[in-house]
């Protein structure tokens, strides 16, 4: 599945550059040796590691301990990482997204990760991102999610619900009542979740603690069906268009040839350097729950193999994890901060506090590996449907069908 966000970016090949970041190395420490001795911890991430320098700076001064940053390719890192670590030539820590954590912990290549009360500092749905079957193994620092993209000169006020958002839409008189980028093979049903959800039909069922039980799909029923049955009258009248890319959306949208625009951060520089006077606002619903947008987040993850795990585990929690560096990762890549303190310090961006109100609201995507088994059919018949390829109720039913068939194996 193709999704327009740098959270899902796979397959790239992997372009290393070391960055030794720190002053001269300390004498090696023995494995699980406390921090407060020499030692090195090497940590894999993207460009974004840079803005790490002065803490990693100030950790080895601290504690003795050399922090080194090898800067990768973002979609290498997991697997990269899950090739090596069981040999010992991976990093004692990576920087990645929370849906990799299924994988990671199935392969047994990361440890839990020691937050103690510090949790509560941070946004419950990013603690809920990074554990697992029960544990928390990252240390969070960035969430994103899509949000609904206002053009304030179209549409002076937001919807309350999507049945308002067409009929606003519509009298606009614009070429397009809704935009939203789609994919004619695989449509983006990451994209349109917050209007399934709205129907009551998340991809899974969650546990007490918000956690997703893998064995629990819940694609199906009523609310799935509903969806189906709605997709197809969308795409009948033409509000959701599967030749209409992420592209064609965003500079249509720039063209003021739709009032409203369904996406993330990432678009937002785009579309202020077009000049459009916008808002953003949450996902009205379509159905008759809130419309809730899955949430992705950013945060590190040490390895199990890792020689030096309590100082690993002492750098993350009690240095990155503070409102001073969330905030420095902020401003190199525009994410809200997943430390409560440091995104109400960055509350004067006014888009960053949008989405972050939105996302708030929102659920972790699933960080399952049985994830894996539902992009590929959920995204066709998601096209097949809009396309009026069949009985959208039967359709539906035949994905569910198969999508339990692929997890059960």
């Amino acid at each position: 599945m193709k999704v327009t966000r740098s959270l899902l970016l796979t397959g790239a090949l992997a372009t290393s550059m070391a960055l030794v970041l720190g002053g001269c190395s300390a004498a090696e420490e023995d494995e699980g040796q406390a921090p407060g001795s020499a030692g090195t911890l090497v940590i894999w991430g993207d460009d974004r590691v840079e803005a790490l320098q002065e803490v990693a700076e100030q950790f080895e001064a601290d504690r003795g301990v050399t922090v080194e940053f090898v800067q990768k390719d973002f979609g290498a890192i997991r697997d990269d990482f899950i090739t090596q670590a069981p040999t010992g030539n991976g990093p004692d820590i990576i920087v990645g997204a929370h849906d990799w954590l299924g994988k990671l912990v199935q392969n047994g290549v990361v440890a839990p990760l020691e937050l103690g009360t510090t949790a509560d500092a941070f946004q419950e749905v990013a603690i809920t991102a990074m554990s697992y079957e029960g544990q928390t193994y990252g240390l969070p620092y960035s969430v994103e999610n899509v949000a609904l993209v206002r053009n304030t000169e179209l549409a002076p006020d937001a919807p309350a619900t999507f049945d308002d958002l067409i009929a606003a839409g519509t009298a606009a008189g614009t070429e397009y009542p809704f935009l939203v980028g789609l994919d004619p093979a695989a449509s983006d049903p990451f994209h349109l979740y917050p209007l399934q959800a709205s129907f009551g039909a998340p991809v899974f069922e969650t546990a007490a603690d918000g956690t997703y039980d893998a064995g629990a799909l819940a694609l199906g029923g009523e609310g799935g069906e509903a969806f189906a049955t709605q997709l197809a009258e969308w795409g009948a009248a033409g509000i959701l268009n599967t030749n209409i890319s992420g592209d064609i959306a965003l500079e249509e949208f720039i063209a003021g040839k739709s009032p409203f625009y369904l996406t993330g951060p990432w678009n937002i520089p785009a579309i202020a350097e077009g000049g459009i006077s916008y808002a953003i606002d949450p996902v009205p619903a379509a159905g008759d729950q809130p419309a809730t947008p899955f949430v992705g987040v950013q945060g590190f993850f040490v390895s199990s193999q890792s020689e030096n795990p309590i100082a690993a585990n002492e750098f993350l929690v009690n240095y990155i994890g503070t409102e001073e560096v969330q905030t420095a990762l902020y401003e190199v890549g525009g994410r809200a901060p997943a430390l409560l303190s440091a995104f109400e310090a960055v509350q004067g961006d006014a888009d960053v506090a949008a989405f972050g109100a939105v996302g708030a609201e929102g659920v972790p995507m699933p960080n399952v590996p049985a994830m894996d088994s539902v992009w590929s059919d959920w995204g066709s018949t998601q096209v097949a449907i809009i396309n009026g390829q069949g009985d959208p109720v039967e359709l539906w039913r035949t994905m569910v069908a198969n999508i339990e068939s692929t997890i059960a194996g």
